[in-house]
C-alpha cells in the first residue's frame, strides 16, 4: 500500500525549520512502517516560509521579476526540505530525492521523497503525478488549515467548512491559473489533473498528529474530502 502525502512546506519550515514538528512527524511514520511492514510513504514536499521569503527578495530587488524565475527560486526550497525529509528518514529512505515525477526510478524502500520539479505548478502537482504512477488512490494534503472552507475565514467571517467537495466545485473555488506562491488548498494545475484521474485528496491539518494518525489507520478523521464520490 503506498499512501501519498503532500507535505506543505507552511508546516515543515514556516519561517524556520520547525524542528518538533518533524521530530514527532517522522516518529509517526515509523510506528505507523513497523505496525505494517506493506505501508509505504511518498513525501512531496513544499517549500514554506523561505521559498515564500526568497520570491519577494527577487521581485523586491528586480523590480518585479518574472514568474519563471520565482517559481524556479521556489521549486529549490522544496528541494532543500525534501533533502532534510530523506535525511531524517535515512534509514527507510534509501534513494535520492525525486526531482522529475516523470522520470522516476522503480519504488524500492519504503519511504520515498519528492520536491517540486519544474515551474508552472506546486509540488502539489507532482503528489499527484507521483500518486498515478504508483497507483495510489488518494493524496493526502498537508497544510497549516484543518479544512477547505468555503472562502478565506480570515477575510469572510460567514465562511464555513466543508467536509466533501467534488472538483467540479473545488476548482471553481480555487481557480484555474498558478502563480509563484499562490496561497491556495490545493494547486489549481494539481486540482485540475487529479479531477481527470478521478483521484481523492484529503487536504488535513499537519501539526494535528492525533487526528493524522487517524487518518492513516482507516479512523474518522477531521478534514475535507475533495472527489473521491465523483471526479467532478
Amino acid at each position: 500500500m503506498v499512501t501519498v502525502i503532500s507535505l506543505g512546506g507552511s508546516i515543515i519550515a514556516p519561517g524556520g525549520v520547525d524542528e518538533g514538528f518533524l521530530k514527532d512527524f517522522t516518529a509517526l511514520i515509523r510506528n505507523l512502517l513497523a505496525e505494517d511492514e506493506k505501508r509505504r510513504f511518498i513525501f512531496v514536499t513544499g517549500g514554506g516560509g523561505p521559498a515564500r521569503a526568497w520570491q519577494q527578495a527577487y521581485r523586491t530587488i528586480s523590480g518585479g521579476g518574472e514568474d519563471e524565475q520565482a517559481d524556479w527560486i521556489g521549486i529549490m526550497a522544496t528541494r532543500l526540505n525534501a533533502q532534510l525529509i530523506k535525511a531524517v528518514m535515512s534509514e527507510w529512505c534509501t534513494q535520492d530525492v525525486v526531482i522529475d515525477p516523470s522520470q522516476v526510478e522503480p519504488f524500492v524502500g519504503r519511504v520515498l521523497v519528492a520536491a517540486g520539479w519544474k515551474p508552472g505548478f506546486s509540488s502539489d502537482y507532482d503528489a499527484v503525478l507521483l500518486a498515478e504512477r504508483f497507483q495510489a488512490d488518494q493524496v493526502i494534503n498537508l497544510s497549516n488549515i484543518e479544512r477547505v472552507y468555503t472562502g478565506d475565514p480570515r477575510k469572510n467571517p460567514d465562511a464555513k467548512p466543508i467536509e466533501h467537495i467534488t472538483w467540479k466545485d473545488f476548482r471553481v473555488l480555487v481557480g484555474e491559473e498558478w502563480t509563484p506562491g499562490k496561497n491556495v488548498p490545493f494547486d489549481p494545475v494539481a486540482s485540475r489533473h487529479a479531477a481527470k484521474l478521478g483521484l481523492k485528496v484529503i487536504c488535513a491539518a499537519g501539526r494535528n498528529l492525533e487526528n493524522l494518525a487517524k487518518l492513516l489507520r482507516g479512523e474518522p478523521f477531521l478534514g475535507t474530502t475533495i472527489g473521491g464520490v465523483s471526479a467532478g
